[in-house]
């Protein structure tokens, strides 16, 4: 099996980081915020080095500011409705998730507006354009680092700047470059940044979350309440962080799992897994320009993209070609509209979809070469 579907999840995940889940199971499952004992600290001195990880990760400032969640679309919610009220105006891009698209709607029947700045064919925006759709009301930016659907990089450091200088928040998704693209929340003023843990950052599914700056703790207020082990003589929620943001036991199993994927990333180091990847993506795209059955979706080069490779197949079923890669190949990729349909009106490839090819930390340029011989096999019949 190849595996050139990691841009829904990574596989094989982080050495190690199934067995930390297990021994947690099975040795010793004792909750945090709750046990007067041992083993519930113990544990929670684990969760708390998985925080600190992701704050230095992220260039967050504070470990109580790194909140878990189930996911990148619970993150999103809770940020977005967490933050914006009627009469509030937020920005946005063409090329969104419908995690943002979806919870966007959802608030325009509330008396929320959004505006989408407009990508190119290549899935490219201008940071500038955002200034002329800035309202009185525009209170947030929100947007993703890179594209799920053809892997193109947004300009989000100079997406920071115009947010620093019009006093807007600004939330990005990072679904697909947490764990791959360099991400500082300081530096690009950032005050929400979503991530999910079962992607790059090689951890498992079912974990997630946000960190929020400074300026976001005063800007948004809990979309669930509830139990936190804290402040129980309190009916209110607690002030304080992370608390104030995580009702409920929390998966700590996968917390575990995505500490200890986070500790391999460390030691293999997440800018020379990016250069690698960057490598297969190259060596992939330059095989295909020899395949002239084939429609490269956006940038057609390593520049100013990530290890996603969207493709149109001329003429061809693209449902019939993934089946086709998976069935007599064993090439897994993912087929259709990624959950982002306004992105592929930008693209071009609305309703039809695309061939998704996404390039993880343990493929290899074997597999690329494989996978390349396999399309023109397929294109020629």
């Amino acid at each position: 099996m190849i595996n050139f579907d990691n841009g829904s999840t990574s596989f094989p995940k982080a050495p190690g980081v199934g067995k930390v889940m297990a021994d947690f199971i099975e040795k010793g499952a004792f909750n945090i915020n709750r046990g007067n004992y041992e083993g519930s600290y113990n544990v929670e001195l684990e969760v708390l080095e998985c925080r600190e990880r992701l704050a230095r990760l992220f260039g967050c400032k504070h470990s109580k500011n790194v909140i878990f969640t189930p996911n990148i679309t619970y993150s999103l919610n809770m940020v977005l409705k967490g933050v914006l009220k009627k009469g509030d105006h937020i920005i946005t891009s063409s090329m969104e998730h419908n995690a943002v698209m979806r919870p966007l709607t959802q608030l325009k029947e509330q008396g929320v507006s959004f505006d989408l700045l407009q990508a190119d064919e290549e899935g490219s925006i201008k940071a500038s354009d955002i200034n002329e759709l800035i309202k009185d009301n525009t209170k947030a930016v929100v947007m993703l680092q890179a594209s799920n659907v053809c892997g193109t990089i947004m300009p989000i450091q100079e997406i920071g700047q115009i947010c620093r200088e019009r006093n807007l928040l600004f939330i990005l998704d990072t679904a697909q470059s947490a764990g791959d693209l360099p991400i500082n929340m300081e530096e690009e003023g950032i005050d929400f940044l979503t991530f999910t843990g079962h992607k790059a950052l090689l951890g498992p599914q079912g974990i997630g979350g946000f960190m929020l700056s400074k300026k976001g703790e005063k800007e948004i207020e809990p979309l669930i309440s509830g139990g936190t082990g804290s402040f129980s003589n309190l009916l209110q929620m607690p002030e304080i962080l992370p608390d104030r943001f995580e009702s409920g036991t929390l998966n700590l199993p996968g917390i575990l799992g995505l500490n200890k994927a986070l500790e391999y990333l460390e030691k293999r180091g997440i800018r020379a897994i990016h250069q690698e990847k960057m490598n297969l993506t190259k060596q992939f795209l330059e095989g295909l320009k020899e395949i002239p059955a084939v429609r490269i979706v956006g940038k057609k080069s390593i520049a100013g993209r990530g290890a996603v490779v969207s493709l149109d197949f001329k003429g061809r079923d693209n449902a019939r070609v993934a089946y086709q890669l998976e069935s007599e190949y064993q090439i897994l990729t993912r087929v259709g509209l990624h959950c982002a349909p306004m992105a592929h009106k930008s693209l071009k490839t609305f309703p039809e979809g695309t061939v998704r090819f996404s390039f993880g930390a343990f493929n290899q340029e074997e597999e690329v070469l494989t996978c390349l011989k396999a399309i023109r096999e397929i294109v020629s019949l």
